[in-house]
């Protein structure tokens, strides 16, 4: 069944599932698989989704191919590559076991961040904030692209230039997914990837989320055994 998008709220959770953790903050690694064009980028990323009290970032060398960016146990990998012609900008891929993350992997799409229109500042931080911001737990802030800007890089727009950072309600919103803490640290059990590398649509499961341009935002795709990937998506125009 497709579920179609809501409007703006602070409750932007896309489901129970978050990175499990026995205190707080939470410690994550961001493995840095990209290119001098968007390591600056990655960088602004890490420190403003740092200044959440509940997580703890560090960026590392990347431990994946930027090609197939493999996700790897207990970490998110970001890579950039011309991954082609198939019409998103970026993806941010989340594999999760019961409700807990164990892995994740953000990719930005050069075959579209070489075109005039997209080839800016504004929309690579854009971008790049908000597929992370995915691997935390978070959705869309509001998935209108036209209404007036939130100034939160959850918050869907055409206009990015005041979009490029987390906002107080992603803050918050962070502090509910982590305000309890479980039994164990993230469970270091890679999920397979079957070899898939996960760029094309028909890869990604099921549909069960829409944007309010009607394109499909979220996709899910089980694996068994309690485990599912999900898949967030920004497209193109």
């Amino acid at each position: 069944m497709l579920f179609v998008g809501t409007t703006a709220s602070a409750d932007h959770s896309w489901g129970p599932y978050h990175w499990s953790a026995s205190s707080s903050p939470v410690n994550l690694i961001i493995g840095d698989n990209v290119s001098t064009i968007w390591d600056n980028h990655l960088r602004i990323a890490e420190s403003d989704w740092d200044q959440s009290e509940v997580l703890d970032l560090s960026i590392s060398a990347g431990l994946s191919n930027v090609k197939n960016c493999k996700p790897v146990s207990g970490r998110i990998e970001v890579c950039n590559s011309k991954y082609g012609n198939n019409g998103w900008l970026g993806i941010a891929q989340i594999w999760v076991n019961g409700n807990h993350i164990v892995q994740a992997t953000t990719r930005v799409n050069d075959t579209y961040f070489a075109r005039s229109y997209y080839n800016t500042p504004a929309w690579r931080q854009f971008v790049i904030c908000q597929e992370i911001g995915h691997a935390f737990g978070l959705g869309h802030i509001d998935e209108d692209f036209y209404n007036p800007n939130l100034g939160s890089c959850m918050d869907y727009t055409n206009t990015p230039n005041d979009n490029q950072h987390p906002n107080s309600h992603d803050f918050e919103e962070l502090a509910s997914i982590y305000s309890h803490f479980d039994s164990f640290a993230t469970i270091l059990s890679p999920i397979n990837n079957n070899g898939k590398n996960n760029v094309e649509e028909s890869d990604w499961g099921e549909a069960v989320h829409q944007s309010q341009n009607g394109r499909t935002s979220r996709f899910e795709k089980g694996l068994g055994f309690g485990r599912k990937m999900f898949t967030f998506v920004i497209w193109a125009d």
